[in-house]
This record gives C-alpha cells, sequence and structure tokens, in this order.
C-alpha cells in the first residue's frame, strides 16, 4: 500500500471554491464543503457570515497563515478557499429512520479523534463490508475524508452512510432517543465482545489510538467492552481492532 502519510498533493482547482462571496453562494447553492481554509486574523461582515453558514452546516473551519493559501496556487482568494466535499454527508436521524422502516436493527460506528486517513479508509471497508448502516464523525478532530481517505477504503466511503456531527455527545442522546445501545471499545474492559448483545439495534465507538475515547463520552456509553488476546501487547490498530469488532456484529446479526 502507498504510504499517504508524507504525500500532501495540492487539491485540484475544481474542488475548490474561492474567495468570500462565491463561499458564502456555495452554501446558499447547498453545495456540501469538507472544510473552509482561513486566513488567520481576518475580520469583516462576509467571515462572520462564512462563520455562521460553516457552524449551521457543520463545516470544519482550519485557520491557516496566508502562506498556505496562496499554496493553492490561486487568485483573490481574500483569505478564504473552502473544499468542495467528495463525500455526500447524511444526516444522522434521516438514516437511523430509514433503516428502521426496512425493518432492521441500526449497526452504526462512531469515530472519535481517529485522524490517520489510513485507518479511515481501512475502518469504512471493514464497515461496509460487515453490514455497517452509517459511519458518523465530528466536524472537528478526525482525518479528512479526502480522494487519499477514499483511495485506501477502495471507495467504500463512497459507498457507506457518513453523518457529520458537531457535537458526539449530543449524537449519543439521539441514539439513545432512538433506543439505540452504545457500546464503548475499551482497551481494559472486564466484558468481552463475545458478552455484547450486537444483534440488536447498536452503535460501537471506537477512539483514537493517542487518546482514546473522550472521557465523557465513555461516560455517557451504555456498555463498555473489551476484545479479548492471548498475548499480552498494548494494543491493537484502531482499524484491525474495528475490523474484529464488526465481524463479531455480522457473525451473531446472521
Amino acid at each position: 500500500m502507498k504510504n499517504f502519510r508524507h504525500q500532501h498533493k495540492r487539491p485540484k482547482k475544481n474542488t475548490l471554491i474561492i474567495g468570500r462571496s462565491a463561499i458564502i453562494q456555495a452554501f446558499k447553492e447547498g453545495k456540501q464543503l469538507d472544510r473552509i481554509y482561513m486566513q488567520t486574523a481576518v475580520h469583516g461582515d462576509t467571515i462572520d457570515e462564512i462563520k455562521a453558514l460553516a457552524e449551521k452546516h457543520m463545516v470544519p473551519i482550519n485557520k491557516v497563515p496566508v502562506e498556505k493559501l496562496n499554496n493553492f496556487n490561486v487568485s483573490n482568494h481574500e483569505g478564504c478557499i473552502a473544499q468542495i466535499s467528495k463525500i455526500q454527508y447524511q444526516d444522522l436521524q434521516d438514516v437511523i429512520s430509514f433503516v428502521v422502516e426496512k425493518g432492521e436493527a441500526p449497526l452504526l460506528l462512531i469515530l472519535d479523534g481517529v485522524t490517520d486517513i489510513r485507518n479511515i479508509g481501512a475502518i469504512a471497508r471493514s464497515a461496509y463490508c460487515f453490514g455497517v448502516h452509517a459511519i458518523i464523525i465530528p466536524d472537528k478532530g478526525v482525518g479528512a475524508l479526502n480522494e487519499d481517505a477514499i483511495l485506501t477504503s477502495a471507495g467504500a466511503l463512497e459507498q457507506i452512510a457518513i453523518c457529520r456531527v458537531n457535537s458526539l455527545m449530543k449524537a449519543v442522546d439521539d441514539l439513545h432517543l432512538n433506543g439505540i445501545k452504545v457500546f464503548a471499545s475499551v482497551m481494559n474492559a472486564e466484558k468481552s465482545t463475545y458478552d455484547c448483545n450486537f444483534a440488536e439495534p447498536t452503535a460501537i465507538i471506537m477512539g483514537g489510538e493517542e487518546k482514546g475515547i473522550y472521557p465523557a463520552l465513555m461516560k455517557i456509553s451504555d456498555e463498555k467492552f473489551s476484545i479479548p488476546m492471548l498475548a499480552d501487547f498494548d494494543s491493537l490498530n484502531v482499524s484491525v481492532a474495528t475490523g474484529i469488532i464488526l465481524y463479531e456484529a455480522a457473525k451473531q446479526r446472521k
């Protein structure tokens, strides 16, 4: 597999929206944006409008120096460049309602702090293969779902529903309101994957490899579990661990 960590490809110009007015117009036309690169310390009414629209539509804003914007090799960016999303994000409630109406028990995956696009790509492949209905990600603190992420997922990111939310805490509350049980994957939990009932309406939280699951998020989960291992080793790679867990869920559901 290619090493994407050190590749910094300049986005194609036809994937960029350049300038303040153009970005505002893109929001009004309903275009889905992956993120906005905004020059540090810019201000003004149009900047305030972009920030408000970005918050409303859960589009992350990356504050960057002007050199970063100039590196896109475009002119008249006015301190703002947006990138059109390769992913068509879905509304979480719409996905849940659709799955339930089909007579199926929702199986959802929540990614908390997973930033490596290779891991995200591998997770998406496993999720799609094992019947996950949607992957839930926060609008901040997650790897960009760009062309490289789609490539590492072998296209799975374009096949599975992706729900981007501005708060994973609120998302868990919404899941609970829909009767969905939330499981948290924790390395040292006493309960194992074999003891969990993943056949019921289920959401599984996977944390980033460095910090794991955010403590407050873990606190409001319904059950914590771990993957039983024969060797005394620190932990599994998050994408490998996700694949093991989702295989168990698919086996139970079958």
